[in-house]
């Protein structure tokens, strides 16, 4: 067999399994739309849940979600990118350096329930902030951290050191030269990891179970030591543990619609921004 049929065929495998992955997303993205898309109305978003959240809407788990993913990366994003600057642009090659990949790459592999039974031991009992948005917060920020601190990382690996040395070359310093020089080029792709974190924690459920998600909360959250329902935990309770299971599985199947727009609106706005600094 001549090379270049060798190379077709390999092409053309690479080329399935692309458009498989693609098929695979429409096809769940089209499952959850025609199963949901019947109980999507005003009402279903803006009204509080009725009825062991059999009727009414899902308002308070909307306000609950959005508060615990703007809570997460606030916490974060910039602790994970200056751990990340300081990884790839201040620590030099050596033991320390790999042991600190090692940390960051094992947090990551954690499962999400240890996460949560953390969260719930340090900030729901040790630090006495209680079931709240505060705690749950926390919990995701720190579930958030690996993929923020490791996106940065490679983020600033891919600046050309051209660019550093011709800044050194001009007599500025090592900081001026990452906030005015290495951070600009980098920072699309910087803002690619905020994009996975936020995909990361707005679906997770484990974490949230044990420190700040309410079974049936038909209230808004005016404060941050409140507790909160979330649309991941509503989910789940729809699911599973509905007293009329039959009759909660289009309000499930709705909160799961409503989930996956959250997310592609976060994803949507963030790529925005990723294309307008890269514009710069």
């Amino acid at each position: 067999m001549k090379a270049i049929t060798k190379q077709k065929i390999v092409f053309s495998i690479l080329k399935v399994m692309s458009f498989m992955v693609i098929a695979i997303l429409f096809l769940i993205i089209g499952f959850i739309f025609v199963k949901g898309i019947g109980v999507i109305n005003w009402g279903f978003i803006s009204k509080m849940p009725e009825e062991g959240m059999l009727k009414g809407g899902i308002l308070p788990a909307i306000v609950g979600t959005l508060c615990l993913i703007g809570g997460s990366m606030l916490f974060a994003f910039p602790i994970g990118v200056f751990s990340g600057i300081y990884i790839n642009e201040f620590l030099k090659d050596g033991p320390l350096k790999r042991f600190m990949r090692l940390m960051t790459d094992n947090l990551a592999g954690i499962p999400s329930i240890v996460f949560g039974l953390f969260g719930m031991a340090l900030f729901v009992n040790k630090l006495k902030f209680g079931d709240s948005i505060l705690a749950g917060s926390l919990t995701l920020g720190i579930l958030a951290l690996p993929v923020i601190i490791r996106t940065t990382e490679e983020a600033l690996r891919s600046v050309d050191d051209l660019h550093r040395q011709a800044s050194y070359a001009l007599g500025a310093s090592k900081l001026y030269t990452i906030k005015k020089v290495v951070l600009p080029i980098a920072l699309p792709n910087i803002i690619t990891g905020l994009i996975l974190a936020i995909g990361r924690v707005s679906g997770e459920t484990a974490p949230i179970l044990f420190t700040v998600a309410a079974y049936f909360l038909p209230k808004l959250p005016h404060s941050l030591f409140e507790q909160a329902m979330a649309l991941p935990y509503h989910l789940y309770v729809l699911a599973t543990s509905g007293t009329d299971i039959e009759k909660a599985k289009p309000m499930a199947f709705g909160t799961a619609l409503i989930l996956i727009t959250i997310v592609l609106i976060c994803n949507l706005l963030a790529n925005l921004i990723r294309a307008k600094f890269k514009k710069k």
